[in-house]
């Protein structure tokens, strides 16, 4: 768990950049991807990250702007990375200016339970994570093949010397 501001921001900047990595490999016709009819497509889960993070921050107590028009997803992949790239690090100048230490030990009501603000910042980072994990599923169905995210896709396996397993 966080103790101090400074480790959380030395992981939330780790995991920004293997989000954005994954970001920048997608394409803007890969956005439409969907894993079934109704579904949200990779597009809305991408976008749906960035305009969630001054949502969460917000609603814990620290002053952000929000998105506007964060229902409208961009047709650009382009569009999106950025967008990402600059929310990321602004959220994070954001909770080194309005939290302490000392503020991380805070409790606060969320989804229903008492959690600590350095609970809540967790949980920021592994609705990310979460919704990472499903892009890059949808990713391969649109025929990309993802980054490296905690460790090489499969068809970068050799360069390790390791053989694919049988299928």
């Amino acid at each position: 768990m966080y103790r101090a501001i400074s480790d959380f921001i030395k992981e939330w900047n780790k995991e920004a950049l293997l989000t954005q990595n994954v970001l920048d490999t997608l394409t803007d016709d890969a956005l439409k991807q969907q894993v079934y009819d109704k579904g949200r497509t990779l597009g809305r889960i991408a976008w749906h990250v960035i305009t969630n993070i001054p949502d969460y921050l917000t609603h814990f107590g620290l002053m952000m702007d929000r998105r506007e028009n964060e229902e409208s997803v961009p047709a650009s992949a382009q569009e999106i990375a950025a967008a990402f790239k600059n929310i990321s690090s602004h959220a994070a100048r954001i909770i080194e200016q309005q939290w302490t230490d000392e503020s991380l030990e805070q409790m606060q009501t969320a989804f229903g339970r008492q959690e600590s603000n350095a609970e809540i910042l967790m949980g920021l980072i592994k609705h990310i994570v979460h919704h990472r994990g499903q892009m890059t599923v949808l990713m391969r169905q649109a025929g990309i093949k993802p980054p490296g995210v905690y460790g090489p896709p499969k068809e970068d396996w050799i360069h390790l010397g390791v053989k694919n397993p049988p299928l």
